[in-house]
């Protein structure tokens, strides 16, 4: 799933392409919107929400698009061609003279009253990249299920948005701390800087290809994508196993040397080499 910057970035190339600009062309591709036609309105903006898209068009219409783990927005130039996947895997096309968004193997896709965003976006914690980012409320959040490990806890938007699997790792690394730390066990201090140093990693990458948390030439990230190599700092071999439950789980990275806390559950599944790979760039 993609990370809040990554989002961001989509949001950002959408609504340069589209905002203040009249549709010449809409095509939606799946059956609930097939008769669906959006010619002749103007884009309003487009907004990223943690990892939602909102896509305003004048008439008080939103799309509403998700990517989780699949989905891309292309935006390409008159005659420039199409190269974001097959044919078959487009789900929406909006167009303007000389520009046209292509939404690829989009999972969510909905037309929504623009009054109404809130039923699918109100449930999200404060934004970390958004106007309404509120540390205070984001760190109440965490702590209101202290037995909750906290590498889901970070994961959970409804706490705060924007975080994924990459800056989950990441965080707790700098943190000094696993991903099976309860969030009640998590020292005060460590605590209370959560919150800006999140913000400090969306914000730094949001403007960047490659995404970096080391500040080290060569080497992007601390933990995330590296085991079974050696930790930045202390030379351990990074380690992965699993956190969460069937549908939810997730590859997460830690070193054992450096984070202390709770390591993975008995039973849990460990890969001592790496079977991921980052595609989220």
């Amino acid at each position: 799933m993609p990370e809040g910057d990554t989002v961001w970035q989509a949001a950002r190339r959408l609504h340069e392409a589209l905002a203040g600009r009249v549709l010449t062309r809409s095509d939606f591709r799946v059956p609930q919107y097939a008769t669906v036609d959006l010619s002749g309105r103007t884009v309003l903006n487009t907004i990223a929400r943690g990892k939602h898209l909102l896509t305003r068009v004048e008439g008080g219409l939103t799309l509403h698009t998700h990517l989780r783990m699949e989905g891309a927005w292309k935006v390409y130039g008159d005659g420039e061609r199409w190269k974001g996947g097959p044919a078959h895997q487009i789900r929406v096309v909006l167009a303007t003279a000389g520009r046209a968004a292509v939404g690829y193997r989009l999972p969510v896709l909905e037309l929504l009253r623009t009054s109404e965003e809130d039923r699918t976006v109100g449930h999200l914690g404060p934004d970390l990249l958004g106007p309404d980012w509120d540390p205070d409320l984001a760190l109440a959040n965490l702590l209101a299920d202290p037995a909750r490990q906290l590498g889901e806890a970070l994961l959970d938007q409804r706490n705060l948005a924007g975080i994924g699997n990459v800056y989950k790792s990441e965080l707790c690394f700098l943190l000094g701390v696993t991903p099976w730390l309860p969030v009640g066990a998590l020292p005060a201090d460590r605590a209370a800087k959560l919150p800006a140093l999140a913000k400090k990693l969306l914000e730094a990458n949001r403007d960047r290809v490659v995404r970096r948390t080391t500040g080290l030439r060569g080497q992007d990230l601390f933990v995330y994508g590296r085991a079974p190599r050696p930790c930045l700092r202390c030379g351990t071999s990074v380690r992965v196993a699993d956190q969460g439950d069937g549908a939810q789980e997730r590859p997460t990275y830690w070193c054992p040397t450096c984070q202390k806390g709770p390591a993975p559950p008995p039973g849990s599944p460990q890969r001592w080499r790496d079977r991921y790979r980052r595609t989220d760039r």
